[in-house]
């Protein structure tokens, strides 16, 4: 039998001790995926629950702008995030800030106005900002490079997965008690996930369970170049790196879409299109559904175009480009006469979002350091929440006036523009 693939046991004064796992790193991706999981659903529920929230609490469209916005400036945090994941490791410190957004979610409950809604989002955005730069480090070192991009888009599903529970849970909330218990659930759930990570959560060279032929398999897989060199991860040598800006600049163009789902189609759906609550627990889940299937077609297409001779980095970037074309179809979303139409571009507009994200995510794994990958992924998703913040206010000052035609033929351009930027700033490996 494979060794790699054999669990390992030895004698210890007559017992049997269990000491590795077949295909460890697949084991933490999933335990990691359910933090991804709570992650988008923590932030998701407010969406979907805001309809209800808006006239109960008498908030404007305009001031629900400034609570989406107070929780994009938390999350363009996320370079401190990432410095801190890199300082500290991945166990200790994504457990704290795991704790720290599952107990703010559940603080949601106080909320009485805007004010109150808007600065529990931003401290919410600060904890969960985390997350991808937590994901990207645990890629860049649990996986070889030719499994990163499957391991980034698998990891990714869990925030889409997220985003498709919050509509049920909201609607199943409201029923049997109100808006209140959804985030008490969502928050309890991370409280409990981050018990289990921080018991089940270590470096591949500190994790006992993990077999001496796996970590030859990772290590054998991992680019000498960017190995870990032992400095602190320094924030202003990174902004001098075309690369990052390379991935950076097509997040902040890309980002918005992201939100425009997760703040904004639920309050579109019910002002636009006239749908109750149990409509959108029925439908409003359906993009991000699409959006899953994005995460894993984006790696998917990287990858067959890998094994056709493109370089990696090339690869990555015409996934993002593939990506890009489909988005085109949500400047059609506000035109479409059917509802169910208008829920078919936004599927489509899931799936090609997360096709592209995912893409360029991924490459802050495959163009820095192990010990500064963290910080570099925080950096590009300062960007990326940037752009949603911009828009997302906006969109609050405007959408009264112009209405939501005019952002979703937005969205569908920003991101042909990413791809140049993409192409043009980012320089392959030598």
């Amino acid at each position: 039998m494979d060794p790699s693939r054999a669990r390992r046991w030895h004698t210890n004064g007559g017992g049997v001790r269990f000491t590795g796992v077949p295909k460890l790193r697949w084991t933490i991706l999933a335990l990691f995926i359910g933090a991804m999981m709570l992650n988008y659903l923590a932030r998701s529920v407010l969406g979907v629950a805001a309809p209800v929230i808006l006239a109960e609490r008498s908030i404007s469209t305009q001031q629900y702008s400034w609570i989406t916005g107070a929780f994009q400036a938390g999350v363009m945090l996320q370079p401190l995030a990432g410095y801190l994941l890199d300082r500290t490791g991945l166990r200790i410190g994504f457990w704290l800030c795991a704790t720290i957004w599952s107990l703010v979610t559940m603080a949601h409950v106080y909320a009485g106005g805007w004010a109150s809604f808007a600065a529990l989002r931003g401290l919410l955005g600060l904890a969960e900002g985390s997350a991808q730069p937590a994901g990207q480090k645990l890629v860049s070192e649990w996986f070889p490079a030719r499994e990163r991009g499957a391991a980034g888009g698998i990891y990714n599903i869990g925030a889409s997965f997220g985003a498709v529970l919050a509509p049920p849970l909201v609607a199943w909330a409201v029923t049997v008690q109100s808006w209140r218990l959804a985030f008490v659930v969502t928050g309890a759930l991370g409280l409990l996930w981050s018990l289990a990570w921080l018991n089940g959560y270590n470096t591949p060279e500190r994790h006992s369970r993990l077999s001496k032929a796996e970590r030859e398999h990772i290590a054998a897989g991992q680019e000498a170049g960017l190995a870990a060199d032992g400095e602190r991860p320094s924030i202003l040598a990174l902004l001098r790196r075309r690369d990052l800006w390379g991935i950076a600049l097509p997040r902040l163009l890309a980002d918005p879409a992201w939100g425009m789902l997760s703040f904004w189609m639920p309050l579109y759906l019910v002002r636009v299109r006239h749908f109750d609550l149990t409509q959108l627990a029925v439908l409003a889940w359906l993009p991000f559904l699409a959006a899953d299937l994005g995460c894993l077609f984006g790696p998917a297409m990287a990858a067959f175009l890998g094994r056709r001779g493109v370089s990696l980095v090339n690869a990555r970037r015409g996934a993002f480009t593939l990506g890009a074309v489909m988005m085109t179809g949500m400047a059609l979303v506000g035109t479409a006469t059917s509802p169910y139409a208008a829920i078919a571009l936004l599927c489509l507009g899931g799936f090609a979002h997360q096709t592209l994200s995912v893409t360029v995510i991924t490459m802050a794994s495959d163009l820095f350091r192990r010990n500064e990958v963290a910080t570099a992924a925080g950096l590009a998703g300062f960007a990326g929440n940037l752009g949603v913040l911009v828009f997302s206010l906006m969109l609050g000052g405007l959408v009264d006036l112009v209405g939501y035609g005019p952002f979703f033929i937005l969205l569908g351009g920003l991101d042909l523009a990413g791809a140049v930027l993409l192409w043009t700033l980012v320089r392959k490996p030598a």
